[in-house]
Protein backbone atom coordinates (compact mmCIF):
# COMPACT_ATOMS: atom_id res chain seq x y z
CA UNK A 1 0.00 0.00 0.00
CA UNK A 2 1.66 3.30 -1.26
CA UNK A 3 1.39 6.39 1.14
CA UNK A 4 0.35 9.58 -0.72
CA UNK A 5 -0.67 12.81 0.80
CA UNK A 6 -3.21 14.84 -0.44
CA UNK A 7 -5.17 18.02 0.07
CA UNK A 8 -7.94 19.27 1.73
CA UNK A 9 -10.29 19.63 -0.86
CA UNK A 10 -10.20 15.56 -1.34
CA UNK A 11 -13.92 14.71 -0.45
CA UNK A 12 -14.03 13.17 3.39
CA UNK A 13 -10.61 15.00 4.17
CA UNK A 14 -12.32 17.44 6.75
CA UNK A 15 -13.02 14.56 9.20
CA UNK A 16 -10.46 12.15 11.02
CA UNK A 17 -11.47 8.96 9.18
CA UNK A 18 -11.08 10.83 5.78
CA UNK A 19 -7.76 12.12 6.32
CA UNK A 20 -6.36 8.87 7.17
CA UNK A 21 -8.42 7.29 3.94
CA UNK A 22 -7.15 10.07 2.01
CA UNK A 23 -3.05 9.24 2.83
CA UNK A 24 -3.68 5.98 0.86
CA UNK A 25 -4.42 4.73 -2.73
CA UNK A 26 -7.23 2.24 -0.51
CA UNK A 27 -9.31 5.18 0.86
CA UNK A 28 -12.61 4.20 -0.13
CA UNK A 29 -11.93 0.60 1.45
CA UNK A 30 -10.66 2.47 4.41
CA UNK A 31 -13.69 4.67 5.06
CA UNK A 32 -16.43 1.52 4.30
CA UNK A 33 -14.10 -0.58 7.05
CA UNK A 34 -14.69 2.51 9.24
CA UNK A 35 -18.48 2.58 8.59
CA UNK A 36 -18.97 -1.41 9.30
CA UNK A 37 -16.25 -1.00 12.37
CA UNK A 38 -18.80 1.67 13.82
CA UNK A 39 -21.85 -0.28 13.35
CA UNK A 40 -20.16 -3.38 14.70
CA UNK A 41 -19.25 -1.29 17.83
CA UNK A 42 -22.83 0.02 18.39
CA UNK A 43 -23.79 -3.16 18.13
CA UNK A 44 -21.42 -4.32 20.91
CA UNK A 45 -21.96 -1.45 23.17
CA UNK A 46 -25.79 -1.91 23.44
CA UNK A 47 -24.62 -5.66 25.46
CA UNK A 48 -23.38 -3.84 27.73
CA UNK A 49 -26.37 -2.54 29.03
CA UNK A 50 -28.01 -1.63 32.47
CA UNK A 51 -31.59 -1.90 33.36
CA UNK A 52 -33.13 0.50 35.46
CA UNK A 53 -36.04 -0.10 37.81
CA UNK A 54 -37.87 3.51 37.45
CA UNK A 55 -37.74 3.33 33.67
CA UNK A 56 -37.82 1.20 30.27
CA UNK A 57 -34.63 2.94 29.30
CA UNK A 58 -31.41 0.88 30.27
CA UNK A 59 -28.10 2.85 30.47
CA UNK A 60 -25.71 1.72 28.06
CA UNK A 61 -22.42 2.88 26.12
CA UNK A 62 -24.07 3.25 22.84
CA UNK A 63 -24.63 7.23 22.63
CA UNK A 64 -21.19 7.80 22.73
CA UNK A 65 -20.30 5.15 20.52
CA UNK A 66 -22.75 6.91 18.03
CA UNK A 67 -21.23 10.83 18.46
CA UNK A 68 -17.13 9.70 18.25
CA UNK A 69 -18.11 7.77 15.45
CA UNK A 70 -20.52 10.45 13.76
CA UNK A 71 -17.47 13.05 14.70
CA UNK A 72 -14.65 10.74 12.81
CA UNK A 73 -16.81 9.37 9.86
CA UNK A 74 -18.72 12.57 9.50
CA UNK A 75 -21.96 13.42 8.46
CA UNK A 76 -22.97 11.51 5.58
CA UNK A 77 -21.11 8.65 6.56
CA UNK A 78 -22.02 8.63 10.23
CA UNK A 79 -25.39 8.75 9.64
CA UNK A 80 -24.63 5.26 7.56
CA UNK A 81 -23.17 3.36 10.10
CA UNK A 82 -26.11 3.74 12.31
CA UNK A 83 -28.91 3.15 9.39
CA UNK A 84 -26.61 -0.18 8.89
CA UNK A 85 -26.97 -0.77 12.58
CA UNK A 86 -31.14 -0.48 12.86
CA UNK A 87 -31.14 -2.56 9.23
CA UNK A 88 -29.57 -4.87 11.28
CA UNK A 89 -31.77 -4.60 14.01
CA UNK A 90 -34.79 -4.75 11.87
CA UNK A 91 -33.58 -7.76 10.32
CA UNK A 92 -33.79 -9.49 13.40
CA UNK A 93 -30.30 -9.46 14.67
CA UNK A 94 -29.57 -9.38 18.03
CA UNK A 95 -27.98 -6.13 18.18
CA UNK A 96 -30.50 -3.82 20.42
CA UNK A 97 -29.71 -3.92 24.01
CA UNK A 98 -31.20 -6.87 25.76
CA UNK A 99 -34.87 -6.41 27.45
CA UNK A 100 -37.19 -8.51 29.60
CA UNK A 101 -40.12 -7.22 28.09
CA UNK A 102 -39.33 -6.32 24.28
CA UNK A 103 -37.85 -8.59 21.71
CA UNK A 104 -35.13 -7.80 19.34
CA UNK A 105 -36.32 -7.22 15.59
CA UNK A 106 -38.47 -4.51 14.17
CA UNK A 107 -40.90 -4.19 16.98
CA UNK A 108 -38.38 -2.54 19.30
CA UNK A 109 -38.52 0.51 17.43
CA UNK A 110 -42.58 0.40 18.12
CA UNK A 111 -41.78 0.12 21.87
CA UNK A 112 -40.69 2.75 24.41
CA UNK A 113 -37.13 3.21 23.34
CA UNK A 114 -37.50 3.23 19.36
CA UNK A 115 -37.26 7.14 19.83
CA UNK A 116 -33.34 7.02 21.10
CA UNK A 117 -32.82 4.34 18.55
CA UNK A 118 -34.94 6.05 15.38
CA UNK A 119 -32.81 9.12 16.75
CA UNK A 120 -28.72 7.47 16.17
CA UNK A 121 -28.70 8.57 12.52
CA UNK A 122 -29.48 12.30 13.11
CA UNK A 123 -27.48 12.33 16.15
CA UNK A 124 -24.24 10.95 13.99
CA UNK A 125 -25.56 13.29 11.29
CA UNK A 126 -25.09 16.03 13.56
CA UNK A 127 -21.99 15.72 15.01
CA UNK A 128 -20.04 14.57 12.09
CA UNK A 129 -21.46 17.64 10.47
CA UNK A 130 -19.55 19.92 13.06
CA UNK A 131 -16.67 17.93 13.00
CA UNK A 132 -16.75 18.39 8.78
CA UNK A 133 -16.24 22.05 10.19
CA UNK A 134 -13.28 21.98 11.93
CA UNK A 135 -15.55 21.36 16.00
CA UNK A 136 -13.57 18.71 16.48
CA UNK A 137 -10.38 20.30 16.33
CA UNK A 138 -10.58 21.84 19.70
CA UNK A 139 -11.90 20.34 23.09
CA UNK A 140 -14.20 23.24 23.85
CA UNK A 141 -15.84 23.03 20.31
CA UNK A 142 -15.53 19.64 20.60
CA UNK A 143 -17.80 19.33 23.54
CA UNK A 144 -20.16 21.39 21.54
CA UNK A 145 -20.42 18.89 18.78
CA UNK A 146 -20.85 15.51 20.57
CA UNK A 147 -23.51 17.93 23.18
CA UNK A 148 -25.49 19.26 19.76
CA UNK A 149 -25.42 15.06 18.92
CA UNK A 150 -26.55 13.77 22.11
CA UNK A 151 -29.46 16.66 22.30
CA UNK A 152 -31.09 15.11 19.02
CA UNK A 153 -30.87 11.59 20.61
CA UNK A 154 -32.61 12.75 24.17
CA UNK A 155 -35.41 15.00 21.68
CA UNK A 156 -36.45 12.00 19.85
CA UNK A 157 -36.10 9.19 22.70
CA UNK A 158 -38.01 11.69 25.25
CA UNK A 159 -40.53 12.86 22.78
CA UNK A 160 -41.06 8.69 21.69
CA UNK A 161 -40.91 7.76 24.97
CA UNK A 162 -43.86 10.45 25.99
CA UNK A 163 -46.27 8.66 23.57
CA UNK A 164 -45.93 5.73 25.90
CA UNK A 165 -46.27 7.44 28.68
CA UNK A 166 -49.85 7.72 30.51
CA UNK A 167 -51.65 10.52 32.20
CA UNK A 168 -51.82 14.38 31.36
CA UNK A 169 -48.54 14.91 32.44
CA UNK A 170 -46.82 12.40 29.73
CA UNK A 171 -44.14 14.99 28.86
CA UNK A 172 -42.74 15.74 32.28
CA UNK A 173 -42.83 12.44 33.66
CA UNK A 174 -40.72 11.40 30.43
CA UNK A 175 -38.36 13.73 30.96
CA UNK A 176 -37.92 12.27 34.45
CA UNK A 177 -37.36 9.03 33.35
CA UNK A 178 -35.92 8.88 29.86
CA UNK A 179 -33.18 11.99 30.52
CA UNK A 180 -32.90 13.65 34.13
CA UNK A 181 -31.46 10.05 35.17
CA UNK A 182 -29.12 10.02 32.32
CA UNK A 183 -27.83 13.61 31.52
CA UNK A 184 -25.20 13.34 34.01
CA UNK A 185 -23.24 10.57 33.26
CA UNK A 186 -23.75 11.06 29.36
CA UNK A 187 -22.62 14.74 30.13
CA UNK A 188 -19.29 13.36 32.15
CA UNK A 189 -18.91 11.28 29.29
CA UNK A 190 -18.43 13.71 26.61
CA UNK A 191 -16.00 15.63 28.78
CA UNK A 192 -13.98 12.50 28.40
CA UNK A 193 -14.26 11.50 24.88
CA UNK A 194 -13.99 15.26 23.47
CA UNK A 195 -10.88 15.52 24.80
CA UNK A 196 -9.31 12.64 22.49
CA UNK A 197 -10.39 13.93 19.26
CA UNK A 198 -8.30 16.83 19.57
CA UNK A 199 -5.35 14.43 20.40
CA UNK A 200 -6.18 11.96 16.98
CA UNK A 201 -6.04 14.92 15.21
CA UNK A 202 -2.63 16.13 16.65
CA UNK A 203 -1.66 12.50 16.28
CA UNK A 204 -2.42 12.32 12.64
CA UNK A 205 -0.20 15.82 12.37
CA UNK A 206 -3.81 17.13 10.24
CA UNK A 207 -2.71 20.53 11.46
CA UNK A 208 -0.50 20.52 8.95
CA UNK A 209 -2.46 19.55 5.91
CA UNK A 210 -2.75 22.40 3.60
Amino acid sequence: MTFTRVGRSTAGAATLVGTLADRFEAATTIRTGAVLFITALTAAAAQISVPLPFTPVPFTLQPMVVLLGGAALGSRLGLTSQVLYLAAGIAGLPVFAASPGLAQGPARLLGPTGGYLMSYPFAAFVTGWLAERRFDRRYVSSVLAMAAGLACIFAGGVTWLAIFTPGPAALPNAVRAGLLPFLPADLLKILVASAALPQLWRFLGARHLK
